[in-house]
């Protein structure tokens, strides 16, 4: 029986030997290579979170004390611990494991989703709780990653921490020089310093033990050297950072010496005030492919190949890749192009431009808010930034864009990926929200693509709007085959002309191929649907009203929520012009749809072709739609 086979729970570490430890780590690393190389997901975090995950365990009591972990993707070895290893087969499929914390799962999980910085305020907050109801014996542990102290809610959070010496909170920083990419900015700078104090700290016990055993000269030697202690970690490593916010500062520790770990963790259980233990871990340790990968050593993968690591299935050009590859297009012909990212630039496509104008590109850490606000500062100076994030990350930025970007009339554009639904990464990645978000914005123009010729052109037309941001959206994944417009009429491309007055069915983005297909659906049982693609969906186009006007129903299809959304700006835009077209409207009902895949969870929203077919086929009877628009 392996080591890993007899750990069902935390407290099955603890009689283990340092020996034993070594052992189950390796067998540990194996299975997250065996099971992720399977179904996808983070597997450079994981690599590199064994030994730091085994000492947490080992010197904290779970679930009676609280172990919070940011962002939550490094949190496999945790689930392993815990009693989960049986459900990896099941990692991030529909009804299985979450690849995060999930409270349904277990007791020992609590923040359930992906959004970095927020574990030091959950943390501040639950040591307020435990000092009013007097738990003061169940210690708050949160594990951040360095990654995370970029973003400006860590620091808020670690302000009030440090105010409350009589409420004991322990900050890990596990720090592996990277989020997705290497971290950036000052405070990597700072823990860099703080990384090279290691030296220090060794070179202190080497003359501990060598003066020492050198008599009385010695001795009194390495008395001066400790004496100096203080004054030489200031000056090699700038400590003052934590230790003037009145946090207690242990570390540097190696983050796969466990003895070195649990050592450390004890010194801070202990300590009865806030304290921050620093530890240097290496993202995908012990797999070579993770290791040679400088880009993000594996930080996300699909199904690959375990013993090499290449992926299994290579699908066409990303969204991602295309757009990258049309903006640096666009910055060769225009100098005032600068492109801005939130600590993410090769997974939004930026890779190539940050090469080619390392002067014009802007990597801010993971801080939305500052890249938006900061977007702002560029375009009154004369620059059209282009921001370019995950859609659910722009959530956390929605301040920045409504009072700094709109209220100013400024001319930056936000270019959205994994915009809808993204699938397998669960509630919390979904890009759900921006659709219905930003129609509340006065001013705000979008555009949705719906293939790469859509694309190129979109993107064009919004880096040149110079007194209003724009907003480009488009999914996850590989670009859909192109589809050519019929005509287009008012600044609407009609993909699929009807013959008859029957549906107007109008797509956004992507959804123009379920759209289409629905259309042929409703053809074979007698009910004719146009089929168009308003491309820019805010503020909608002239044309839209004039379509609607020659149609017995208007039925809209986007892939976010139908409260708020595109569907819902039509209705009210034919209310307003006296159009008495009734309107049904198809997308996401629930704003936490269960992870699965994008497929799976288009399906459950009822976004297929079959599912819309029905409705239109059962809303307009055979038959009853006259002549068309001329």
């Amino acid at each position: 029986m392996t080591l890993l086979a007899r750990i069902n729970q935390p407290a099955d570490l603890r009689g283990l030997s340092n020996s034993q430890l070594l052992r189950l780590a390796g067998e540990i690393r194996d299975f997250l290579i065996r099971h992720v190389a399977v179904t996808g997901g983070h597997l450079g975090p994981n690599l590199g979170a064994v030994e730091l995950t085994l000492a947490l365990h080992r010197v904290f009591d779970s679930p009676h004390d609280t172990l919070l972990w940011d962002v939550g993707h490094q949190a496999y070895v945790h689930k392993i611990v815990t009693g989960r290893a049986g459900q990896f087969p099941g990692l991030r499929q529909r009804g299985g494991m979450s690849g995060y914390p999930s409270r349904e799962e277990s007791a020992h999980d609590h923040i359930e989703h992906s959004h970095a910085s927020v574990a030091l305020s959950y943390a501040d907050g639950m040591a307020k709780a435990r000092g009013i109801t007097g738990e003061t014996d169940r210690h708050i542990v949160a594990v951040v990653g360095d990654g995370a102290l970029t973003g400006g809610l860590a620091w808020e959070a670690l302000n009030n921490i440090a105010a409350a010496p009589e409420r004991p909170v322990v900050i890990v920083v596990n720090d592996n020089g990277r989020s997705y990419a290497p971290t950036v900015g000052g405070l990597a700078q700072h823990l860099a310093a703080l990384r090279t104090h290691a030296g220090y700290e060794r070179l202190l016990g080497w003359g501990k033990q060598t003066l020492g055993g050198a008599g009385t000269p010695g001795r009194a030697v390495y008395r001066t050297l400790h004496a100096a202690k203080e004054g030489l970690k200031d000056a090699l490593a700038p400590q003052p950072l934590f230790a003037d916010l009145g946090l207690k500062y242990v570390g540097p520790v190696d983050g796969h010496d466990i003895p070195a770990l649990e050592a450390a963790l004890e010194r801070a259980k202990d300590h009865g005030a806030p304290v921050i233990v620093h530890c240097i871990t290496r993202k995908g340790l012990g797999y070579e492919p993770a290791e040679r990968d400088d880009e993000d050593h594996m930080h996300g993968v699909g199904p690959i190949d375990p013993q090499t690591g290449r992926p299994l299935r290579s699908g066409g050009p990303s969204w991602s890749a295309e757009f990258g590859r049309e903006l640096v297009s666009l910055a060769a012909r225009n100098r005032e192009l600068v492109a801005i990212t939130a600590a993410m630039p090769g997974s939004v496509g930026l890779g190539d431009f940050a090469a080619r104008y390392p002067d014009r590109f802007f990597d801010v850490g993971i801080a939305e808010q500052h890249a938006v606000a900061s977007a702002a500062g560029l375009a009154m100076a004369g620059m059209h930034p282009v921001v370019a994030v995950y859609g659910t990350f722009l959530n956390r930025a929605l301040d920045q864009v409504l009072m700094d970007l709109a209220l100013h009339r400024l001319g930056a554009t936000l270019v959205l990926d994994r915009s809808g639904v993204t699938g397998d990464d669960g509630p919390s990645h979904n890009g759900l929200w921006d659709l219905a978000m930003l129609q509340a914005v006065p001013g705000l123009r979008i555009a949705a693509p719906r293939d790469v010729p859509t694309l190129q052109e979109e993107l064009g037309q919004a880096v040149s709007i110079s007194d209003a941001p724009t907003v480009l959206r488009y999914p996850r994944g590989s670009v859909p085959p192109a589809l050519p417009a019929i005509r287009r009429v008012g600044g609407v491309d009609v993909l699929r002309e009807a013959r008859g007055a029957g549906v107007l069915l109008i797509a956004v983005g992507t959804t123009a191929h379920i759209a289409l297909d629905a259309a042929e659906l409703c053809a074979e049982r007698g009910v004719e649907v146009t089929v168009v693609d308003p491309r820019w969906v805010k503020p909608l186009p002239d044309g839209l009203l004039g379509l609607a006007a020659g149609h017995v129903l208007v039925a809209t299809v986007e892939d976010g929520l139908r409260t708020g959304g595109v569907g819902a700006a039509v209705g009210q835009s034919l209310r307003e012009a006296d159009l008495q077209v009734p309107v049904r409207t198809f997308g996401v009902t629930d704003g936490f749809p269960a992870q699965g895949t994008r497929a799976e969870v288009l399906a459950e929203a009822g976004l297929t072709a079959q599912a819309i077919a029905q409705c239109l086929v059962t809303a307009v009877p055979v038959g009853s739609a006259g002549p068309g628009p001329t």
